[in-house]
Protein backbone atom coordinates (compact mmCIF):
# COMPACT_ATOMS: atom_id res chain seq x y z
CA UNK A 1 0.00 0.00 0.00
CA UNK A 2 2.72 2.46 0.78
CA UNK A 3 5.26 1.12 -2.41
CA UNK A 4 1.77 2.10 -4.21
CA UNK A 5 0.82 5.35 -2.72
CA UNK A 6 4.79 6.52 -3.16
CA UNK A 7 4.59 5.83 -6.72
CA UNK A 8 1.58 7.55 -7.38
CA UNK A 9 2.53 11.10 -5.39
CA UNK A 10 6.51 10.38 -7.43
CA UNK A 11 4.54 10.13 -10.58
CA UNK A 12 2.55 13.24 -10.36
CA UNK A 13 5.79 15.16 -9.26
CA UNK A 14 7.63 14.11 -11.77
CA UNK A 15 4.55 15.30 -14.37
CA UNK A 16 5.01 18.36 -12.49
CA UNK A 17 8.65 18.91 -12.80
CA UNK A 18 8.47 18.02 -16.80
CA UNK A 19 5.63 20.59 -16.90
CA UNK A 20 7.56 23.04 -15.14
CA UNK A 21 10.77 22.53 -16.95
CA UNK A 22 8.76 22.70 -20.42
CA UNK A 23 7.27 25.88 -19.32
CA UNK A 24 10.81 27.51 -18.02
CA UNK A 25 12.38 26.32 -21.17
CA UNK A 26 9.84 28.32 -23.22
CA UNK A 27 9.71 31.46 -21.47
CA UNK A 28 13.97 31.44 -21.03
CA UNK A 29 14.37 30.06 -24.32
CA UNK A 30 16.89 28.10 -22.64
CA UNK A 31 17.23 24.49 -23.31
CA UNK A 32 18.47 23.91 -19.47
CA UNK A 33 18.23 25.30 -16.66
CA UNK A 34 20.62 28.38 -16.02
CA UNK A 35 21.84 27.75 -19.02
CA UNK A 36 22.85 31.67 -19.48
CA UNK A 37 24.30 31.88 -15.80
CA UNK A 38 26.68 29.29 -15.74
CA UNK A 39 28.48 30.85 -12.43
CA UNK A 40 25.47 30.57 -10.48
CA UNK A 41 24.57 26.94 -12.18
CA UNK A 42 28.25 25.97 -10.74
CA UNK A 43 27.49 27.58 -7.75
CA UNK A 44 24.03 25.49 -6.46
CA UNK A 45 25.88 22.36 -7.93
CA UNK A 46 28.42 22.38 -5.47
CA UNK A 47 26.17 22.97 -2.38
CA UNK A 48 24.91 19.36 -3.47
CA UNK A 49 27.60 18.08 -1.23
CA UNK A 50 26.50 19.18 1.74
CA UNK A 51 22.78 19.45 0.62
CA UNK A 52 22.59 15.56 0.10
CA UNK A 53 23.07 14.56 3.63
CA UNK A 54 21.23 16.62 4.97
CA UNK A 55 18.12 15.63 2.91
CA UNK A 56 18.35 11.96 3.84
CA UNK A 57 18.70 13.20 7.68
CA UNK A 58 15.07 14.95 7.06
CA UNK A 59 13.82 11.43 4.85
CA UNK A 60 14.99 9.43 8.17
CA UNK A 61 13.12 12.38 10.36
CA UNK A 62 10.25 11.94 8.64
CA UNK A 63 9.80 8.22 8.30
CA UNK A 64 10.57 8.31 12.16
CA UNK A 65 7.87 11.02 12.84
CA UNK A 66 5.56 8.99 10.80
CA UNK A 67 6.15 5.68 12.88
CA UNK A 68 5.42 7.37 16.14
CA UNK A 69 1.82 7.15 18.06
CA UNK A 70 0.43 10.56 18.54
CA UNK A 71 1.62 11.71 21.99
CA UNK A 72 4.45 10.06 21.99
CA UNK A 73 7.25 12.51 23.75
CA UNK A 74 9.76 11.80 20.89
CA UNK A 75 7.21 13.86 18.49
CA UNK A 76 8.36 17.19 19.78
CA UNK A 77 11.94 16.51 19.12
CA UNK A 78 11.24 15.16 15.69
CA UNK A 79 9.05 18.12 14.83
CA UNK A 80 11.58 20.48 15.96
CA UNK A 81 14.81 18.38 13.69
CA UNK A 82 12.35 18.29 10.42
CA UNK A 83 11.79 22.17 10.67
CA UNK A 84 15.33 22.64 11.36
CA UNK A 85 16.47 20.43 8.43
CA UNK A 86 13.81 22.34 6.51
CA UNK A 87 15.80 25.79 7.13
CA UNK A 88 19.03 24.16 6.54
CA UNK A 89 18.27 23.09 3.16
CA UNK A 90 16.75 26.61 2.56
CA UNK A 91 19.72 28.09 3.55
CA UNK A 92 22.12 25.85 2.15
CA UNK A 93 20.46 26.84 -1.27
CA UNK A 94 20.72 30.33 -0.64
CA UNK A 95 18.51 31.17 -3.62
CA UNK A 96 15.08 30.37 -2.61
CA UNK A 97 12.63 32.93 -0.76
Amino acid sequence: EDKKLGKRIFTAIKAEWERTHAALSMITGEAERLQSNPALARSIEHRFPYLDPLNHLQVELMRRYRNRKEGDPANERLQRGIHLSINGVAAGLRNTG
